[in-house]
């Protein structure tokens, strides 16, 4: 059964940080890519970051200098460093893992900005 459990959410003050962690179970399979996405109330979801297993990674609009993405291959783990953090951060955060057949959503974990 595939897990990918989320963790480091929570409620902090403008221009604080915050780390988010997801773990994705072995059974998952060959994974290509690992990210996160992220949905405000009453808006799509949209691309925080993303990273291949290889390294190459992409971010969402104006987040490349605040936010961080990395992966650990060997323990099956994506993080998302965000930094300076603004009250439009606030939202909810999915890990997505990219495998070979299909993409895997975490749950998802709140993170919220206050003034």
């Amino acid at each position: 059964q595939v897990q990918l459990a989320e963790s480091g959410g929570g409620l902090v003050q403008a221009g604080g940080s915050l780390r988010l962690s997801c773990v994705a179970s072995r059974s998952i399979g060959v994974i290509n890519a690992m990210g996160w996405y992220r949905q405000a109330p009453g808006k799509q979801r949209d691309l925080v970051a993303l990273m291949s297993v290889s390294g190459t990674s992409t971010y969402g609009d104006s987040l490349k200098g605040r936010f961080t993405v990395s992966i650990d291959n060997v323990k099956n783990t994506v993080y998302l460093q965000m930094n300076d953090l603004k009250t439009e951060d606030t939202a909810v955060y999915y890990c997505l893992v990219n495998t070979l057949f299909q993409n895997y959503w975490g749950q998802g974990t709140q993170v919220t900005v206050s003034s």
